[in-house]
């Protein structure tokens, strides 16, 4: 019999903090304008397991080890039994640079996995794919974009049924317990001119499509590194906002959740639940390389980054001239992809924002509209892209290496190559 138990906690901050997700002299919070939540799901059937959503642009892969390790240790269970998928809000605390909300995250976090073990109840799931087109690729090579809004469906089972093992198909004496819906779509619908903490547009999406479905909302970010959404808030215009594809609105938050609860709404009633259903968690390790570039491919980069996005080198060019002086001339990195099995549906994440192809080319690999390849799992270590992005070079392939190189110990984006390996691999490993 499968049980589920779900809490949350409110994770805002309660003074100015630095914020990270755009490139600004000042990152500094000034206010609030939804709160920031954690939600906590833990799952049990043949065996336990923790699936942890978080209104955050995604922490560094230490954090997320060691607060994946204080769960883990909680519920009496492997560090690999707990899957943290972390929103990509570009307005919410950088908690590497304030420990102190880290640490507040981590107790809050903590209590809710406890709240959450002790509300185990015997439930019904059952999924389907919804289709909204949310996003837009922002990259001149491609238009592909993940359409799929994966949903699961998660009702409390009667008493009276969940005692007699009876097959639970009247709908009338089903509770909606709760809903998850994966979806793929920055989550930057608020541009740099906004500081003010907010979860983006999941925050308006869990109430719009929690007050039309009576029940908790959880949001999962899919392979978004690619793909702005099509709505957008801001007084400026940036790059990925530019053109007759995006729609500015002063309600842009509001019009992205409306969307998607509408595409859900279709396919919702028609969902069939099943209380036989099975659940895991997993991960497979892969190590993947990249190289260091010549001083003076560096000191190119570093100019275009500085002429064409206007992003300062604040230390790069000096790692990687310290590399080049020791003689590394490439990095290795372990990987972690870790997979989140419920009946016929299978998520499986990694630590980095993966473009949509990730997630695209996944499913024509495997034929399976239920196999979704999420970033943003368990960290968030730049972005990833595929061959083709590759090629064509620019910001999430080389220039946002100057900004967030000191998150992790790579200081080049991986080889070209790597990307099939990892999503051959990807496709290999599931079970």
């Amino acid at each position: 019999m499968l049980r589920l138990g779900y809490s949350q906690a409110d994770i805002t901050p309660d003074r100015p903090m630095e914020l990270v997700g755009f490139y600004r002299p000042d990152n500094k919070s000034a206010g609030v304008l939804k709160p920031l939540l954690a939600q906590v799901t833990v799952w049990e059937a043949e065996e336990k397991c923790c699936l942890i959503t978080i209104d955050s642009i995604g922490f560094t892969r230490e954090l997320s080890d060691q607060l994946r390790k204080m769960i883990a240790a909680t519920l009496g269970v492997t560090a690999e039994k707990v899957m943290l998928c972390f929103s990509h809000t570009h307005a919410a605390p950088d908690a590497d640079r304030e420990p102190e909300y880290y640490g507040t995250v981590c107790d809050r976090i903590l209590g809710a996995v406890r709240q959450a073990a002790a509300d185990l109840t015997a439930v019904s799931v059952g999924w389907s794919n919804a289709e909204a087109k949310i996003g837009v690729n922002r990259r001149p090579v491609s238009d592909a974009t993940d359409d799929r809004i994966g949903v699961i469906k998660v009702c409390k089972v009667p008493e009276s049924t969940s005692q007699e093992g009876e097959n639970c198909d009247g709908r009338e004496r089903l509770v909606p317990k709760l809903l998850i819906l994966r979806v793929t779509a920055h989550g930057n619908v608020l541009k740099r001119d906004n500081n003010k903490i907010s979860p983006d547009w999941f925050g308006d999406l869990r109430e719009i499509a929690g007050e039309r479905f009576r029940c908790p909302v959880m949001v999962i970010q899919g392979s978004a590194g690619s793909t702005a959404p099509k709505y957008f808030c801001s007084e400026e215009t940036p790059v990925d906002a530019t053109g007759e594809r995006y729609i500015r609105s002063r309600t842009a938050l509001k019009d992205m959740a409306c969307e998607v609860t509408e595409a859900v709404a279709k396919v919702y009633g028609d969902i069939k639940l099943q209380q036989d259903c099975s659940v895991s968690m997993y991960a497979r390790h892969i190590t993947l390389s990249s190289d260091v570039p010549s001083n003076d491919e560096a000191q190119r980069i570093a100019k275009e980054a500085r002429e064409l996005c206007g992003i300062a080198d604040t230390g790069w060019l000096a790692r990687v001239e310290r590399l080049n002086g020791e003689g590394i001339c490439e990095q290795h990195e372990d990987v972690e992809m870790q997979y989140w099995s419920l009946g016929d549906v299978t998520m499986c994440g990694g630590p980095y924002e993966f473009m949509a192809g990730f997630a695209l080319e996944a499913e024509r690999l495997t034929q399976d509209e239920f196999f979704y390849v999420n970033g943003y799992t368990n960290g968030c270590l730049l972005y990833f892209p595929t061959e083709e992005e590759f090629d064509y070079g620019g910001y999430e392939v080389f220039w946002s290496m100057l900004i967030y190189y000191v998150y992790i110990e790579r200081v080049y984006p991986f080889r070209r190559e790597e990307a099939s390996r990892l999503i051959r691999f990807i496709t290999d490993s599931k079970a």
